[in-house]
């Protein structure tokens, strides 16, 4: 059924969480597991204006690298295959712009619960890629595990 799962992965706790079912989806399945870590660089001149910008942005990609290591290692003691990918954009772009590359057959993620206020203005990564992905996403509530 699946031999492509993606998990897109900010290395919160909340992603760990998903992290969890993927790996479960990709053993019985034995699918493959592509761990992504995105690197928002857009709002960091806001942010931090006394940083450089590209000091910043090689610290955001050197920490996904961090990121998606882990993931391997956790997936490689469940006997899971897996590939990682660090890119650097709009979270839920990168998010559907792989999946679409990969031809994944499922997208499998975290999401923060935000509910509200929060969730307005601030948005969904979560929701926009279930929205913009042709392949199924399964998404995980932190508390849910």
């Amino acid at each position: 059924m699946y031999s492509h799962i993606l998990f897109p992965t900010d290395g919160s706790d909340c992603a760990d969480a998903a992290l969890d079912h993927a790996l479960e989806h990709a053993r019985t399945y034995d699918a493959t597991l592509v761990a992504l870590y995105v690197a928002d660089v857009r709002e960091v001149g806001y942010a931090a204006p006394a940083l450089s910008l590209e000091r910043v942005r090689e610290a955001l990609l050197d920490s996904g690298e961090q990121v998606v290591d882990r993931v391997t290692e956790r997936a490689r003691e469940a006997g899971v295959e897996v590939e990682t990918a660090v890119s650097e954009g709009t979270p839920a772009s990168e998010i559907i712009r792989h999946a679409d590359e990969r031809d994944v057959d499922l997208v499998v993620m975290g999401t923060h619960g935000r509910s509200g206020i929060d969730r307005y203005l601030i948005g969904s990564v979560a929701e926009r890629v279930v929205r913009g992905s042709d392949a199924p996403v399964l998404t995980v509530r932190q508390d849910s595990t």
